[in-house]
């Protein structure tokens, strides 16, 4: 609990950002924090004790910064999701609704091997679009979801209605 108590305490409220009405949810001070990223990437890991899985993922750039540390803590491979035009090999493709916009994401086609179960690992879980759109990519790819795995969540946009049937674990609620 000290852990959780300790990244409450570092996160930051920023108002009307990235537009009017938004409350974001800054994560940079637990960043910036040596205790905080490294509570962060414990707390992390923790919740995957016990996991069958054969590899992490992450979507750009967020998902990158807590995922690659997490992998390597639990020996495991880490597969990227990167922006349109970002990774220089064949890819999959999928576009989405974000909160306040559009986006689109792509995977190598090889990131994952027919069979293989895949975490997703990322820094906040707000409405899924996100989510459903990596399932998507991963399903294209022949593997299967097996858990998504959040820094933060928030609870009122109901995220996790987006992932019926997949794990969902996340540090901190909103």
């Amino acid at each position: 609990m000290k852990r959780v108590e300790n990244l409450k305490n570092l996160m930051r409220d920023i108002e009307n950002f990235p537009k009017e009405g938004i409350i974001f949810k800054d994560i940079t001070p637990i960043l910036e924090s040596k205790q905080g990223l490294r509570d962060a990437v414990d707390k992390l890991a923790d919740t995957l004790e016990g996991v069958d899985y054969d590899i992490l993922v992450g979507p750009e750039a967020r998902g990158f910064i807590f995922g690659m540390p997490v992998a390597y803590k639990l020996n495991k491979g880490f597969g990227l999701i990167r922006k349109p035009g970002k990774l220089p090999y064949k890819t999959y493709s999928k576009s989405y609704d974000l909160e306040y916009g559009t986006n689109t994401l792509e995977m190598h086609i090889d990131t994952i091997k027919k069979g293989q179960k895949v975490v997703v690992i990322d820094d906040l879980l707000a409405t899924g679009g996100t989510c459903e759109a990596i399932v998507d990519l991963v399903n294209e790819a022949g593997g299967e979801v097996v858990k998504f795995v959040y820094l933060v969540e928030l609870e009122f946009l109901e995220g996790r209605k987006k992932l019926k049937g997949i794990e969902v674990e996340s540090i901190l609620k909103y």
